[in-house]
């Protein structure tokens, strides 16, 4: 065991448990934890993952997991009106991102691929915090809460959009196979999806070797299987293979016949995930977060406070009331996991240069540190605001005046 020994991944299993134990007792979510156990654990701490080779196949792993996981718990939306809703809030504040960025980089003279990392970080918010969050205070399955999680299902299927345009942008030379590919991919997917949503997936794979759930081992190396041969077919096609174990986890989860999956893999999806989010902590370059910590905490508060704006309009244009806008903002207000994935992409690709992908994933990290706390402060102040006495006065005089 060269790149990867027994004694580091034991001793970072130790740091996380101490980590979660403390913050289960503070009652914050686990990603936390993984993300402090990885700064604790990286090359500019503790050294115990000191190359950067062991920060590679840890997110490697991590992500794969991730996005197959992902893909298997998205629930697409059956009813027209939970569909609606979701795509033109996301439709919305793209614009308004997109537009917010294009401002600041014309008047900072920033490059058209620095405005597209910014809008970016714009885009895309954590499923598994703002989920954690929701189902913790008991609102995953209120209207608001299905509304937030549609959002965050399309943010995902935005994500292969975003990781072909930093492709286009990594390439000197234009070949039109590479637009040709991908979309072609696409349509598949979309008549694939199309179908198990019609169909439900009843009657596909039903054979005794598929549905035998007394075949643990057939069933995890079914499962790994699925996932990786997913990515290798997704590379080969000009994507990321994570967006492949994305579309086989999307797939699988619409197939009645493989709903043991996600049980026979459910504890490799919490360490594989977990390592995910120790795999942020370990890119995060504490000598550069010293020598940079003016622009990476005032990106950090720039980025929650302008998403979590920029938020609160676009629930404000969907009729809902200030304190919900403002409450679902701040839910939405961090920079999420599929924006960590469209970075490193883009750095591999030579898109996004070392500094501005240092600074990218800096922000990003601290965002995710800080969202439950930025979550309960805005929380609190919209519960202050809709019991003090100024709104309901305010409230009985627009009444009266009705």
């Amino acid at each position: 065991m060269n790149e990867l020994s027994l004694l580091p991944v034991a001793e970072m299993c130790v740091v996380i448990f101490a980590l979660i134990f403390l913050l289960k007792r503070l009652k914050q979510p686990y990603q936390i934890a993984y993300i402090l156990a990885g700064i604790l654990l990286g090359p500019y701490m503790l050294h115990i993952f000191s190359g950067p080779e062991q920060t590679a196949v840890v997110g490697e792993i991590g992500i794969l997991l991730l996005m197959f996981f992902l893909g298997m718990e998205i629930n697409v939306p059956g009813k027209q009106s939970h569909l609606v809703k979701p795509l033109i809030a996301q439709g919305t504040k793209m614009i308004l991102g997109f537009g917010f960025a294009l401002l600041i980089g014309s008047l900072k003279g920033w490059s058209i691929v620095d405005i597209i990392m910014l809008s970016v970080l714009f885009v895309f918010n954590s499923t598994a915090v703002v989920s954690e969050y929701l189902k913790r205070s008991g609102e995953l399955h209120s209207d608001f809460g299905t509304t937030i999680l549609n959002i965050l299902i399309t943010q995902d299927i935005l994500l292969a959009p975003v990781l072909t345009l930093f492709q286009f942008l990594g390439n000197k030379e234009f070949h039109i196979i590479k637009i040709i590919v991908p979309l072609t991919l696409s349509l598949i997917i979309f008549l694939i999806l199309k179908s198990l949503r019609n169909h439900k997936g009843h009657g596909l794979f039903t054979g005794k070797l598929i549905n035998d759930e007394e075949d643990h081992d057939f069933q995890v190396f079914a499962g790994a299987a699925i996932c990786l041969s997913f990515g290798v077919l997704a590379e080969l096609n000009g994507l990321s293979g994570s967006v492949g174990s994305f579309i086989a986890g999307m797939i699988i989860g619409r197939l009645p016949a493989f709903s043991w999956l996600e049980h026979s893999l459910k504890p490799f999806k919490v360490f594989f995930v977990s390592l995910f989010f120790v795999s942020v902590g370990l890119r995060l370059d504490i000598s550069y977060l010293k020598s940079n910590y003016a622009v990476v905490f005032g990106g950090t508060f720039f980025i929650l406070f302008s998403n979590c704006v920029l938020s609160a309009l676009v629930f404000r244009l969907l009729r809902y009331d200030w304190e919900e806008s403002f409450y679902g903002g701040a839910l939405l207000s961090q920079t999420g996991e599929f924006g960590i994935l469209a970075l490193t992409v883009g750095h591999s690709l030579h898109v996004i240069e070392e500094g501005l992908f240092k600074a990218g994933i800096a922000i990003t990290a601290l965002s995710l540190l800080l969202s439950t706390i930025w979550i309960g402060l805005l929380r609190g102040l919209t519960n202050r605001w809709r019991k003090s006495p100024l709104r309901n006065t305010g409230r009985i005089l627009k009444q009266a005046g009705d």
